[in-house]
């Protein structure tokens, strides 16, 4: 939270909070995502250069774009906020924490996944929440605001009250998957649970002894975004071709996605080198809701509703178009 925060100021830095926008669109720029087939319709935009490819089609030749994995959204956010990448995809938490800071100055493109995140353990005293004592340690991607540890809160309230909202805050530690599922499966190790994401998650509970606690669909009630491009309202309005690329690419990748699940897997194994076979990731991919990959937000009230009844929202947005730009008003999302 500091370190965005902090960011705020060299945000202001870096685009000015002004309304000079450049002659045209920039020829080259940076996009990140964390590990994860959460991400998997960015893997196949990056080899097939479906970005390119529109940007190509409206007039902007040549377009070069550098992709950068970061293990969790906050790295994403402070690289955002420092000028130092031009469009983040990560969780919807830390979309509306940038959005709210920087007076919305920071807005969404669309989202490209709604897959479910499952809480998984192999301390065998952990059948519940409710389980939890004080030294048990759960593995999010980051403290605070990350999807995971969001909707740690969200199950709080619901447990014990709006006055405990923060219950498992302190069980929290920051971990990117790769390295919590490493924890998992080494016995000694002092992390025993992992709010997880997919593929983790379901390579996760093939590990003796571990098992599944909740998931975000138990906490929220259905689907949640997960992926979502975001970046700020200078670069947008400064890049129309861009944003504009990133959507129709975004559609061509989900239909892809669905159209051959497989390949969409191989693209994913040839950027990530992801060492699971594609038999396993295929398996995973046919898990209840595993194919919800969609540029429509789903849930992203129900997460700003609870953002800002904590109080780390200042601002509560009366719609999700709010928080998304103009462009994505055509979108059925909630």
């Amino acid at each position: 939270m500091r370190s965005i925060i902090r960011g705020i100021a060299a945000l202001g830095i870096a685009i000015g909070f002004g309304t000079c926008a450049l002659a045209q669109d920039k020829t080259e720029i940076s996009i990140t995502r964390q590990p994860g087939i959460l991400y998997l319709a960015s893997h196949v935009m990056e080899t097939q250069k479906l970005i390119e490819k529109h940007a190509a089609e409206d007039g902007l030749k040549d377009l070069k774009i550098n992709w950068r994995t970061f293990s969790g959204g906050g790295a994403q956010t402070d690289a955002l906020l420092s000028g130092n990448v031009d469009i983040v995809n990560t969780g919807t938490g830390n979309l509306l924490l940038l959005w709210d800071r920087t007076k919305g100055r920071v807005k969404g493109i669309c989202t490209n996944s709604a897959q479910p995140v499952i809480f998984v353990s192999r301390d065998p005293h952990i059948k519940s929440l409710k389980d939890i004592g004080p030294n048990d340690k759960i593995a999010v991607p980051t403290v605070g605001v990350s999807t995971q540890a969001i909707l740690l809160q969200m199950a709080a309230a619901k447990m014990f009250g709006d006055n405990d909202i923060h219950h498992f805050d302190a069980n929290t530690v920051q971990l990117g998957h790769p390295d919590a599922m490493a924890a998992l499966a080494n016995q000694k190790h002092e992390v025993k649970s992992h709010f997880s994401a997919p593929p983790y998650q379901y390579l996760e509970l093939k590990m003796p002894g571990v098992h599944q606690v909740t998931s975000s669909r138990d906490i929220i009630g259905g689907d949640l975004s997960q992926g979502t491009f975001f970046t700020t309202t200078e670069f947008a309005e400064a890049n129309p071709t861009t944003i504009k690329a990133i959507r129709e690419a975004t559609a061509d990748a989900i239909a892809y996605i669905k159209k051959d699940p497989k390949g969409a897997l191989e693209d994913y194994k040839t950027i990530s080198g992801d060492k699971t076979s594609i038999e396993d990731l295929m398996a995973i991919l046919k898990e209840p809701h595993m194919m919800e990959y969609r540029m429509d937000p789903q849930g992203t009230m129900k997460f700003a509703a609870h953002l800002y009844k904590t109080g780390t929202l200042k601002t509560m947005p009366k719609a999700w178009t709010d928080y998304y730009l103009p462009q994505a008003a055509d979108l059925n999302g909630n």
